[in-house]
């Protein structure tokens, strides 16, 4: 994705920069376990009560999966790519825990990663995790502050959920060398699957809660921008939600 970017001054182009999205990245389950230090590979799933099931899976149809793999494995031929497009700035929304916590939500389905494994985020040169989504706090609380401590370690910078609201609702604020600042709001949306309880508070930790898509809704993000955005800046809103089978198209 590029896009052209305005200078504050008025009417001066600066030159377009190029941006990495990708949504719904999973390194838990299979993908963790292949790497050198996974988590215990059990899960709370109807069909499936070890991550390994899907390493297994995986295998019946395309061969043999590599063990303890390099953290560059996941990513396969993207790393290329990336060289080929270098993009000015590589965000992903995470739909994984990092964390070993076992106190996992009761939704049928759990995402976690080892915060061992986490390089491979680092391998990718990942500048931005979005965690406004129905999968962060799917090891509890305790899961999110593991991640939230893993990112900021690894210098990835998060928007979308935090220690208490004021951290979940602040933008990651990304500076694009030479050209301007990059501002990513996230928001993970109750149809999405994310249960209202997760909702960050001023005692709490948890995600930037949007309980409705309206009109009103979207006029509270934009006042939200305008209070942080400068001129020249860029923003991302990332709102994560609908269901995971689609969406209903009205007649």
């Amino acid at each position: 994705m590029s896009v052209s970017t305005q200078s504050p001054r008025v009417g001066q182009m600066q030159r377009s920069i190029r941006l990495f999205l990708c949504g719904d990245v999973m390194t838990g389950r299979g993908i963790d376990q292949v790497l050198p230090r996974p988590c215990d590979p059990i899960l709370h799933e109807d069909y499936a009560q070890s991550a390994m099931d899907y390493v297994h899976l995986a295998e019946a149809t395309n061969g043999p999966i590599p063990r303890r793999v390099d953290p560059s494995y996941v990513w396969g031929v993207t790393l290329d790519e990336f060289d080929r497009m270098r993009p000015d700035a590589r965000i992903i929304n995470l739909e994984t825990s990092i964390t070993h916590s076992d106190d996992y939500a009761p939704k049928g389905i759990n995402y976690r990663m080892s915060p061992e494994n986490a390089n491979c985020l680092k391998v990718a040169t990942i500048d931005c995790c979005v965690l406004g989504n129905n999968h962060v706090l799917d090891w509890g609380r305790r899961g999110l502050l593991d991640t939230l401590e893993t990112l900021s370690r690894l210098r990835i910078k998060t928007t979308g959920a935090g220690r208490d609201l004021s951290e979940a609702v602040a933008p990651a604020i990304l500076e694009i060398a030479g050209n301007c600042r990059l501002l990513v709001f996230s928001f993970a949306c109750a149809t999405s699957g994310a249960p209202r309880s997760w909702a960050a508070t001023s005692e709490r930790p948890g995600v930037n809660l949007l309980s409705e898509i309206s009109e009103d809704a979207a006029l509270r993000i934009a006042d939200a921008v305008a209070h942080i955005e400068r001129p020249g800046d860029l923003v991302i809103v990332s709102v994560h939600w609908g269901s995971n089978w689609g969406y209903d198209v009205p007649d």
